[in-house]
């Protein structure tokens, strides 16, 4: 790609980790890849790693300038959210080129029992209607918006121990993804699960449970992912965001 460049991505997905391994083999690049500080021992890319956030718009643009990086990379969850807007008003500030990587979303088949929702809130809202033992695969983040459901019993997956506030009756389970049909069928069955409830994170890491659920007659509740940000390109997976990054600097 010519004289080296430097790269900023913003990672904590698989597809980050993919991509900067890609890209940290081009002699011709620096890579770095920020991530957010959220899980206690993340997995590592390749290159450089910088852990924390920003300060904002402005500060993320800041050190865009002052690391003279030459084109930024969102690979951030799909649920991230504030992040890619930040992204994408950084990028236009100090005028560098911006590209989020996007999995596509899972999409319902035949035999699927779905609830879509647009917020945890709505999610903890419909629950109550759908079942009493619920497997809440959303993270330990936005518990909050389930601590008030005192009638229903939750396993709750996450890969660190979630804090307060939490729902009072629940099981916490800390694990890590790619899960199997075979591990989700026997969860559900163990824990007498009668409602799965998930973000629509995509990939096949963690929709085996999808596949269990199907199986099992288990509806789903879905949280809809929130709008990308207008006018920033996207790339599916990292072979098409190596792709881009070429034309970025061959100037086609």
């Amino acid at each position: 790609m010519g004289a080296e460049r430097h790269i900023l991505i913003l990672g904590g997905t698989t597809e980050a980790r993919r991509l900067a391994g890609e890209l940290d083999a081009d002699p011709g690049l620096r890579v770095t890849t920020s991530l957010a500080g959220r899980v206690a021992q993340p997995r590592l890319p390749a290159g450089e790693v910088r852990i924390g956030g920003f300060g904002g718009p402005e500060g993320l643009a800041r050190w865009l300038r002052e690391q003279q990086v030459d084109a930024l990379i969102d690979a951030t969850h799909p649920f991230a959210g504030t992040i890619s807007f930040n992204a994408a008003q950084a990028a236009a500030a100090v005028r560098v080129p911006v590209l989020a990587v996007r999995r596509p979303g899972w999409e319902p088949g035949p035999g699927d029992c779905w609830h879509p929702v647009a917020s945890l809130a709505e999610a903890a809202g419909v629950l109550p209607a759908l079942g009493e033992r619920a497997f809440l695969t959303t993270g330990r983040m936005g518990l909050a918006a389930f601590a008030h459901l005192e009638d229903m019993w939750f396993l709750v997956r996450s890969v660190d121990a979630p804090g307060p506030p939490a729902p009072p009756r629940m099981e916490v389970l800390l694990d890590r993804g790619p899960f199997t049909v075979d591990g989700e069928r026997e969860l559900l069955r163990r824990h007498r699960i009668d409602v799965l409830v998930t973000k629509d994170s995509g990939a096949a890491a963690t929709s085996a449970k999808l596949t269990a659920a199907r199986e099992a007659g288990v509806p789903v509740v879905v949280v809809r992912r929130p709008p990308a940000p207008e006018g920033v390109p996207t790339a599916a997976d990292p072979a098409e965001a190596g792709e881009w990054l070429r034309r970025c600097f061959s100037g086609t």
